[in-house]
C-alpha cells in the first residue's frame, strides 16, 4: 500500500512529536543538578594535585609511548610555550626538522606536513618519498616554514600533553604490545599509515 506524500509527512510529524515529547518528559522528571564540584573521578570532587615536569627542554627523561604510534608526551616544562596561536608556535623553534638535531629535539615526523597528510601512498611512491625513508627525511630537513605543516597538526597541544608523575585514579591493566622495541620511543606511522589499504 502506497502512502500519499501528505500522509507520509503527517506520520513523520507524529513520530517526531512522540520522540521530542518523550525526551522532554524524561528531562522534566529528573530535576537533579550535579554541581561542578562533584564532577570528576575523585570521591570528593577535588582533582588530585598533579606535578608536571619542570625540567628544561633537553634535560628530562622521556616516558615510553602509551602504545605503538601514540603521540609522545612532552618531557619538558611548557611554561611560556602555551597557548599555541596562529601567529605563535614556540614548539617549532626546536622541533622543525631542519633544526631539531642541533637542538637535541625530536623532529616533526613526515605525517605532520601537508605533502604527506594530503597525498596518497601511490603519489608518495611515485615521488619516491614513501619507500625511500632517507630521501624523504632529507626533503623534510629542507622544510623550515610553518606554512608547510598540515593545519590539522599545527596545534601541538591537541595531541601532545606534558608528562606528569600522577597516580592513576582508575585501575588500568592495559599493556601496550609493540611490534618493534624501537616503537616505545619512536613513531613509524608514516611507514605503516596505509597498512592493509589497497
Amino acid at each position: 500500500m502506497k502512502l500519499s506524500k501528505m500522509k507520509r509527512l503527517s506520520l513523520s510529524l507524529v513520530v517526531v512529536a512522540a520522540i521530542v515529547g518523550g525526551c522532554g518528559a524524561a528531562t522534566a522528571s529528573n530535576n537533579q543538578v550535579v554541581p561542578e564540584s562533584k564532577l570528576g573521578y575523585s570521591d570528593q570532587g577535588i582533582p588530585p594535585k598533579v606535578e608536571y615536569s619542570k625540567a628544561a627542554p633537553g634535560t628530562s627523561k622521556k616516558f615510553a609511548r602509551s602504545y605503538e604510534n601514540a603521540p609522545p608526551l612532552i618531557p619538558h616544562s611548557v611554561d611560556g610555550l602555551l597557548p599555541i596561536t596562529i601567529k605563535r608556535n614556540a614548539c617549532l623553534q626546536c622541533h622543525m626538522p631542519n633544526v631539531a638535531k642541533s637542538m637535541g629535539a625530536t623532529p616533526l615526523p613526515p605525517t605532520h606536513f601537508k605533502d604527506f597528510f594530503f597525498d596518497t601512498k601511490r603519489k608518495l611512491i611515485k615521488h619516491k618519498l614513501y619507500e625511500d625513508e632517507v630521501a624523504y627525511k632529507a626533503r623534510l630537513t629542507l622544510m623550515a616554514k610553518k606554512e608547510d605543516i598540515a593545519p590539522q597538526r599545527y596545534n601541538c597541544s591537541q595531541c601532545h600533553v606534558p608528562q606528569a608523575n600522577a597516580k592513576p585514579l582508575v585501575a588500568n591493566t592495559f599493556k601496550p604490545d609493540y611490534r618493534n622495541p624501537e616503537d616505545k620511543h619512536k613513531s613509524f606511522l608514516y611507514k605503516n599509515l596505509m597498512e592493509g589499504v589497497k
